[in-house]
């Protein structure tokens, strides 16, 4: 023990005990003792929440941002907070006590008095005040004026503290406390702390914001909380937002830190044409460390009472969801021209599922189904999940090592758009196989496959299987300067279509005097395919708007020939013509699946340039190039069920040119250009600006046309007004259609402990019958975000997210 000031160097043995003793919430070996410094602030320190860094320009999915505390003003209980204290209370057994004072009366045999400042530490616990009188026989102890006492876990101040040693807890009166790992604080008429990691409070209150500047708190008459299990139980509180109470709960639950645990969550509401007002409560199931559920009753005023539930799970080698919405006797009206739902059970089923079997092999799932086809655009409340037209879902087994990858299992499609026909849907594949190889040879050799066995089914069209082979050899000669990758390649392509083929064309069954285009029931197809790829890089130094760097000058030449067969009496089971872009101009095929390879005998002539930083960072690109066709491209996809589209005569393709530009962190473009010189039109153009305002704000600008199909404006803006608030907006226009398609507006607001977002969407479907099509859709989001307690209505932040490229 050390003693200081007028205190002797040495009391009496019985004395030096009974000081020793006098460590009412300590009680160990007296002795003296080393701080052991820990610089480092806990979680309720002046700054508890970091910046977290901007997602990077062009992201589509920007990770969202931690509760951040970094507006809250410095905590005013903190100014006793002593950093170099340990913060491991399992030390307390084994510790020294220290003990200062500037004076101690021992008249009393029975009771000691110390007082002066007097500041007694053990391990992680310290308690100061101006006088502290101990009891040496009934261990009784009375600390009084401007008490303060901190441990690991907690600061707590109080007018007088009362308590015994043996039965090793305190009574504090007018307190103020601190949670220093969650922000938690509050004041109480009463304190009493029961151990190292439990306390209890009468008349009491708690927020995480600053202490004395409680925007949101919980009032009630009894609050206890349990630091070992990171729960709060109050009873008779009352929510306040602003010193309005908003919510009263006889009794609940609410996490200090940031472990889970059961209980109800923020209620969720929202508002759409389709289904009225809806209302939810969830409550959460902690069911055990690895596996949780969350039930959801839903209210929606136009359509009755909802269930959904959410079950999620993680046992050694296996992860998994299952989400399931279900709700019986719809009331809500029958759309025109889609199918029935009134009085119909409706239901939507979502299972994902990812296990390791075993070595290389592991087994993925995702399930996802509805009980109509109008189900999304009833219970959605965005464009985003209203425009889905079609849901996935499928189960493979899949492995890969050095050099191989394979897979098997099936694919199935369910139409979600309840104004198309179920004929749209694209085939289910059942089952389906793939294997893939990629051996190597020699340093300048491979050998590769790619090799698919599929079984295609669908109702009321030709159904059958298919067979795809694919073998290759690639070699890849290289210098600093230059690349030659000769390839060549072989593919055979078999089918064994239904028995009844010959009754069936390309989009049905066939009727009248209609003639199956397919001759057998086994057609095959094989050809070669062989290309070269070469190019040059040069590099020279430049400069750009006063910035030194290095440009490259990089022409490329692609030679593709596959030579013409015909195809016209192959299924389409999975095969499309692919969007023409920068990428097809070094493509073998111009569609996608394997019922079409085009024939080809083409040269591809393109050229790049880059500038690359200093740290080899490309800040500037630019391309173009153009396929120049050297036969006919005879291979076509059908005009209708018998017939195929004619040949094209086309020398050349069109130009592509694309521009990407990041010269710095703060702002991007990028755009791609497409003009035909045979038809003399622009067929693509689109081009997209993104500029960071500040650091929470950013502003997006697109311009997108496709000749014949589709010309929109699309404009979004997230602008920082201040520290706290930012205006959040989106406009989409289709010129096309002379209509707004999508418009969004909100406000966002966040302090030191609460985030308020209030959004208000407009949106309109393109298709649908004529009297539905256009029609607009209105919703109205608003999240109330208590920072360290949970969210009122979280639906807001992920249409964001969505809707506003660079959303954080």
């Amino acid at each position: 023990m050390t003693l200081s000031h007028t205190i002797p160097r040495a009391l009496p043995p019985r004395r030096l005990l009974a000081v020793a003793a006098a460590l009412a919430l300590f009680g160990g070996p007296a002795g003296a003792q080393t701080a052991v410094p820990e610089a480092t602030a806990p979680a309720a320190s002046t700054s508890t929440g970091t910046d977290v860094a901007s997602c990077p320009l062009g992201a589509f999915h920007c990770p969202p941002r931690p509760e951040s505390f970094a507006l809250c003003r410095p905590n005013a209980l903190l100014a006793f907070y002593d950093p170099t204290l340990p913060r491991d209370p399992s030390r307390r057994e084994l510790s020294d006590t220290v003990v200062d004072a500037a004076h101690v009366d021992s008249s009393n045999e029975a009771v000691y008095r110390l007082s002066g400042d007097v500041r007694i530490e053990r391990a992680d616990q310290l308690l100061r005040g101006d006088r502290i009188d101990y009891n040496d026989t009934t261990t009784d102890y009375d600390a009084q004026g401007n008490v303060r006492y901190q441990e690991a876990g907690e600061l707590l101040s109080a007018d007088r503290m009362r308590g015994n040693t043996q039965a090793n807890h305190g009574v504090a009166e007018n307190v103020r406390y601190q949670l220093l790992q969650s922000r938690g604080n509050g004041t109480a008429a009463r304190g009493e702390l029961i151990d190292a990691q439990r306390s209890r409070y009468n008349l009491v209150s708690y927020s995480t914001c600053d202490v004395g500047h409680h925007l949101w708190e919980v009032r009630a008459k009894r609050l206890e909380i349990d630091k070992a299990t990171g729960v709060g139980k109050a009873h008779g509180a009352t929510m306040r937002f602003a010193d309005v109470p908003f919510l009263y709960l006889p009794y609940f639950t609410f996490p200090v830190d940031n472990r889970r645990k059961s209980g109800f969550l923020y209620p969720t509401f929202g508002s759409s044409n389709r289904s009225g007002t809806m209302f939810s409560i969830p409550y959460y199931l902690n069911l055990a460390p690895n596996y949780d559920a969350t039930l959801e009753p839903r209210i929606y005023t136009q359509r009755g009472t909802m269930l959904a539930g959410e079950f999620r799970y993680l046992v050694p080698g296996t992860a998994g969801q299952l989400n399931v919405e279900y709700l019986p006797n719809d009331r809500g009206e029958n759309r025109p021209d889609a199918d029935p739902t009134q009085g119909h059970d409706r239901w939507l089923l979502k299972y994902s599922d990812v296990t390791r079997l075993g070595g290389p092999w592991s087994f993925n799932a995702s399930i996802n189904r509805t009980s109509d086809r109008s189900y999304l655009r009833d219970f959605g409340n965005d464009l985003y999940t209203a425009s889905i037209g079609t849901l996935a879902s499928n189960a493979y087994v899949v492995g890969h090592g050095d050099w191989w990858n394979a897979s098997f299992g099936a694919d199935s499609y369910q139409n979600v758009d309840p104004y198309l026909p179920d004929t749209v849907v694209q085939y289910k594949r059942w089952p389906r196989a793939a294997l893939g190889l990629d051996v190597p040879l020699t340093r300048w050799l491979e050998f590769g496959a790619t090799t698919e066995a599929v079984a295609f089914r669908k109702d009321n069209v030709i159904e059958g299987n298919r067979l795809d082979l694919y073998p290759y050899l690639a070699a890849d000669f290289r210098g600093a300067a230059w690349f030659v990758r000769p390839k060549l390649a072989y593919r055979y392509t078999a089918y064994q279509l239904d028995a009844n083929y010959a009754n069936y064309g390309f989009s049905g069954p066939l009727t009248g005097t209609q003639m199956s285009p397919f001759g057998e029931r086994t057609p095959s197809r094989a050809l070669p395919i062989a290309s070269l790829d070469t190019g040059l890089i040069f590099e020279r130094p430049a400069s750009l708007f006063g910035t030194t760097y290095t440009q490259t000058l990089e022409p490329r030449l692609y030679y593709l020939y596959a030579p013409y067969r015909d195809q016209t009496d192959l299924p389409l089971f999975d095969t499309q013509r692919m969007s023409f872009d920068y990428w097809q101009l070094f493509s073998p095929n111009q569609f996608s699946g394997a019922d079409r390879q085009m024939n080809a005998n083409n040269l591809t002539a393109a050229l790049t340039t880059r500038f690359l930083d200093d740290d080899g960072v490309e800040r500037l690109s630019a391309s173009i190039g153009q396929i120049h066709y050297f036969a006919p491209q005879r291979v076509q996809l059908p005009n209708g069920a018998t017939t195929t589209a004619a040949p094209t005569d086309w020398t050349r393709s069109d130009y592509v040119a694309e521009l990407g530009i990041q010269l710095n962190d703060r702002w991007r473009l990028n755009s791609a250009y497409q003009w035909s010189p045979n038809s003399r039109q622009t067929d693509l153009g689109t081009l997209g600006l993104q500029r960071r305002i500040g650091a929470n704000g950013i502003f997006n600008f697109s311009y997108r046309y496709r000749r014949n199909f589709l010309e929109q404006y699309d404009a979004s803006a997230i602008f920082p007004i201040s520290e706290r608030w930012r205006l959040l907006g989106r406009w989409v226009y289709s010129v096309r259609d002379r209509r707004t398609v999508e418009a969004l507006a909100g406000l966002e607001y966040d302090s030191c402990c609460v985030a308020v977002r209030v959004v208000g969407r407009h949106y309109v479907l393109a298709d649908g019958p004529l009297a539905e099509r256009g029609r607009p859709n209105n919703a109205v989001m608003f999240e109330l975000v208590f920072k360290g307690l949970g969210a009122f209505n979280g639906q807001a932040e992920d249409v964001l997210r969505r809707g506003i490229l660079g959303y954080q």
